[in-house]
């Protein structure tokens, strides 16, 4: 039985056909509890999209946002110490990733996607 792995979407989309919005309905499936955070306010499936940074303790970080727009994430990130950062492609950040590993966090060059459907999330 795998373990339940919280993760946090940050760039999450109402729309079907963004990679944020198939990551949410993926990690559903696969029993891990999702929060969402984007600019905007919304809904996928059960996940409520919130506009403010979660309080909430994560076990993993999933990059949608491209790297102009992930500095304003980065104090509020390193303080709730997930276990690791995912940056799925095109997010990938070699600054951002050099302050998560002085952090002991894992950054993860990857597609949640892809993880999820071959078993290594």
């Amino acid at each position: 039985m795998m373990t339940s792995k919280k993760t946090l979407v940050i760039g999450a989309s109402e729309n079907p056909e963004r990679y944020s919005n198939r990551a949410i309905r993926s990690l559903r499936s696969h029993n891990h509890e999702v929060v969402a955070l984007a600019k905007r306010e919304g809904k996928v499936e059960d996940v409520k999209i919130a506009t403010d940074f979660p309080a909430d303790k994560v076990h993993t970080v999933s990059m949608y946002v491209g790297p102009q727009t992930q500095p304003e994430y980065y104090s509020q990130i390193l303080e709730m110490k997930p276990q690791r950062v995912i940056f799925n492609p095109g997010t990938e950040n070699e600054a951002f990733s050099a302050l998560l590993e002085e952090n002991d966090i894992e950054a993860v060059e990857a597609c949640t996607l892809v993880m999820l459907s071959i078993g290594n999330y």
